[in-house]
């Protein structure tokens, strides 16, 4: 018998070819909530800061982040358009498949997957670093000189594990708590960012926009040495690093009601208000800097500059100059926090809230990257064991824990290389080259083999738009390879867990990438592309209808 009660969303994704599996729990500002929680400017906005200092100094933290932000949103509302038309788990592929064909569709996947893999361990490790120093050292005293990188191991275990257990149990419980995600990270954010504002010296906007190049020694030697462009390059990875994972709101599109006019507000949104909070904790951390000398000039036991050093900047007029506020390298926003907003109760707030935010960012990508292997496998893009769903809690469960399990061994493989940079610039990297394979399809299809479009169209802009997302990932990938690769997980680590020589083999992004697409292209012509057949199209759908029908009945009856 015809389901009569099937809904819009349902007849779509059945128009495609796929069952609804999934429970589509999730209203608009869930939708928008998942992605501002992997986003989460209390994660990488606070943790890749230095990025912005010791590139091209005050300037990429505002005008920088700026810049960034409207990038991203160019990027989402290009996405945004083509998930309108094909709101379906694990979109990027998908959309890549149907505007570009299998073999490009199947890359997308795997690129996609790559930069959602390197996600959850970057999160997680800054997680660590700051349970560590903000909360059992900053706020209990306790002496953590003595934690290892079994240490780390141990607590990213137990965190990763929390994060599958949660996603586990069903969406309706990982999206409460990514909606608590959504109100925290606003409220933590206007919290720190009028704290650090009590602490500006001097309200001087030119130095807070200064252009400065302060790669190499200048910056603490957090990126290499390079010129103003290159600097530049480099520099983008601190707003990119931060406003990304957007496309959570796309991999949850078929446990999402009204997906088709809901699924493109949810990217942008996200990405704006991420843009607008972002900039002014950007803008708050710049100004406030200066204050930090004048503690450390006194207390210079939280760096390795010498106390002569910190007085001299510290007794400059109106505060050190633009090219001289990166010397803290990799402990400036830690530096900056202890120094200045700890000590206070409500700093103590914002440390707890900080710690929050990034479980449960971490927690949105366990969820989207899921939904992502869950897609894929479905398609037999990967074993089909990893598309099985809890009859019970409607989640596929084979795709988180297997998500867990990848994202904790590539802790443990890049931390005693000291690879974390490569780990946490390789997030936003491929996540960008990804978000582009279907926009420039779509900038080739579109008005050609593309004709099928949703309730969100950008019109005469999609293909500026598209030009733009091209020029703009050749950007990212150009500094995400001239990155400096060897940097301790967490830069307290330093000392006892030191940089790996650049003479010594360190596996920087330019290994990952040529190994991992050496391995694809081989993998793709000696077997998958004989194999595998993508998502389903034309006479494929009408086939599966019986198969999907089967495939409902059959979750319907353990529910």
């Amino acid at each position: 018998m015809a389901n009569t009660t099937m809904s819009e969303d349902e007849k779509v994704l059945h128009g495609m070819g796929y069952a609804q599996e999934l429970s589509r729990r999730m209203g608009g500002f869930q939708n928008f909530a998942i992605s501002f929680s992997i986003i989460c400017i209390l994660s990488g906005g606070l943790a890749s800061f230095p990025i912005a200092l010791s590139t091209v100094g005050p300037w990429m933290a505002t005008i920088g982040w700026i810049l960034g932000g409207v990038f991203a949103l160019i990027v989402a509302a290009s996405m945004g358009q083509i998930a309108s038309a094909y709101p379906t788990a694990g979109g990027l592929y998908h959309w890549s498949s149907i505007l570009g064909g299998k073999f490009w569709g199947w890359l997308t996947a795997w690129t996609n997957l790559l930069g959602l893999l390197f996600v959850i361990p970057a999160v997680n490790v800054i997680l660590y670093g700051f349970i560590r120093d903000l909360f059992f050292a900053g706020m209990l005293g306790t002496d953590t000189s003595t934690w290892t990188n079994t240490t780390m191991y141990e607590w990213v275990a137990a965190i990763t594990i929390a994060q599958c257990l949660l996603n586990h149990f069903g969406i309706k419980l990982t999206t409460l708590l990514t909606d608590i995600s959504g109100y925290l990270i606003f409220v933590i954010s206007i919290l720190l960012t009028i704290l650090l504002f009590t602490h500006v010296k001097s309200f001087d906007l030119g130095k807070a926009f200064a252009f400065v190049n302060t790669t190499g020694n200048a910056g603490g030697g957090v990126a290499p040495a390079y010129g103003a462009i290159m600097a530049v390059l480099m520099g983008m990875l601190y707003p990119l690093f931060t406003i990304t994972g957007f496309d959570a709101s796309a991999h949850t599109s078929e446990e999402t009601r009204d997906a088709q006019a809901t699924v493109h507000r949810g990217m942008i949104q996200s990405v704006f208000w991420s843009l607008v909070f972002g900039f002014l904790l950007a803008l708050g951390m710049t100004l406030a800097l200066p204050a930090v000398y004048d503690v450390l000039a006194a207390d210079p036991k939280q760096t390795t500059l010498s106390a002569d050093a910190m007085k001299a900047l510290a007794g400059i007029a109106g505060g050190p100059a633009p090219a001289d506020m990166a010397v803290l390298g990799w402990n400036s926003f830690a530096v900056l926090f202890n120094t200045l907003i700890m000590p206070s109760f409500l700093g103590k707030i914002c440390a707890l809230g900080i710690i929050v935010a990034n479980f449960f960012c971490a927690l949105s990508a366990v969820t989207s990257t899921s939904r992502m292997i869950y897609a894929f496998a479905r398609d037999r893009g990967m074993p089909g064991m990893l598309a099985n769903v809890s009859a019970a809690y409607r989640t596929p469960t084979a795709a988180i824990w297997f998500t867990g399990i990848v994202s904790f061994i590539l802790v443990v493989v890049t931390t005693p290389l000291n690879a974390f940079a490569a780990l946490s610039t390789g997030c936003a990297m491929y996540l960008y080259m990804s978000y582009a394979m279907p926009v420039v399809a779509g900038m080739i299809a579109e008005g050609k083999t593309w004709n099928t479009y949703g309730k969100f169209r950008l019109g005469g802009l999609s293909k500026a738009f598209g030009l733009i997302v091209l020029l703009g990932v050749i950007g990212i990938m150009i500094g995400g390879h001239a990155f400096v690769p060897s940097v301790a997980a967490v830069a307290a680590d330093a000392a006892a867990n030191p940089p790996v020589a650049g003479s010594s083999f360190v596996p920087g992004l330019w290994y990952y990438t040529v190994g991992f697409y050496a391995i694809l292209l081989i993998v793709w012509f000696a077997y998958e592309g004989k194999r595998f057949q993508g998502p389903p199209i034309g006479d494929q759908i009408a086939k599966r209808q019986a198969a999907i029908a089967a495939a409902e009945k059959a979750l319907a009856a353990h529910a």
